[in-house]
């Protein structure tokens, strides 16, 4: 698998960024784990939008669908201009029925909810789900081939059940938007020692820091989630790319 960082904001994208996108690739499928602000445009630098071979979304805020739009109107007119692609599979829950039907446009692309009880192949991948603390419907994935696992944690506060949905990943892919002195359990985010302790207590391989904020030393968040876990620790970044 190879895991590329398209926008890593938490919020809105800072100047010339995005906020968040991933881009996970195996045996030439191409996955791309939410559409947030500013997400199409950086995704143009790495591969065509008509090239995705499957979408899927945590959940709808506007951080994490934004570009959904645009995305299905670049496929458009790339089709009009006589490319010829498949209908996108947008693979989110249902549980919005307003926001879930906005990803079904025409021939373009078609909204498949998944059952997060269930376990969902998507290409080469499978994919299991964990329902986050967050003010929305919101759920984290393991997605896991060839024997390597990735475990996104969308936007949540620490809770316990991450521990053994993350345990021994060989990437943690987690929120961290506030620093350790504060407290995020109302917002629905972790901090950094949030961050480090999951990264810990589920001993994965390596922890990548994402969905940042928009103020302090974002260096600081590394530090800080290094007091808590002792292992690899990157800070999310565009172009960051992890190949397992």
């Amino acid at each position: 698998m190879k895991l590329t960082v398209i926008g890593c904001w938490g919020g809105y994208p800072k100047a010339n960024e995005a906020s968040t996108g991933y881009l996970l690739e195996h045996n030439g499928f191409h996955l791309l784990i939410d559409c947030g602000s500013g997400v199409l445009s950086k995704l143009q630098t790495m591969i065509e939008p008509e090239t995705l071979d499957a979408v899927i979304i945590s959940h709808y805020h506007s951080d994490h669908i934004a570009d959904i739009g645009v995305l299905q109107h670049a496929r458009l007119i790339q089709g009009l201009l006589g490319k010829n692609m498949d209908n996108l599979p947008i693979y989110a829950h249902s549980l919005d029925q307003q926001e879930f039907q906005k990803l079904t446009y025409k021939n373009i692309s078609k909204g498949i909810a998944y059952n997060p009880e269930e376990t969902l192949t998507v290409g080469p991948f499978t994919i299991r789900f964990l329902l986050t603390d967050h003010p929305v419907p919101c759920y984290a994935m393991r997605i896991e081939a060839d024997g390597k696992s990735i475990v996104y944690t969308a936007d949540t506060s620490f809770k316990e059940e991450f521990v053994p949905f993350a345990k021994e990943a060989d990437v943690l892919l987690c929120e961290c938007n506030l620093y350790k002195n504060q407290n995020g359990k109302n917002a629905g985010h972790m901090n950094s020692h949030d961050a480090g302790t999951l990264a810990k207590l589920s001993n994965v391989q390596k922890l990548v820091l994402t969905h940042l904020p928009h103020f302090g030393e974002i260096d600081q968040l590394k530090e800080e989630a290094a007091e808590m876990f002792s292992g690899n620790i990157s800070l999310a970044g565009e172009g960051l790319t992890i190949t397992l």
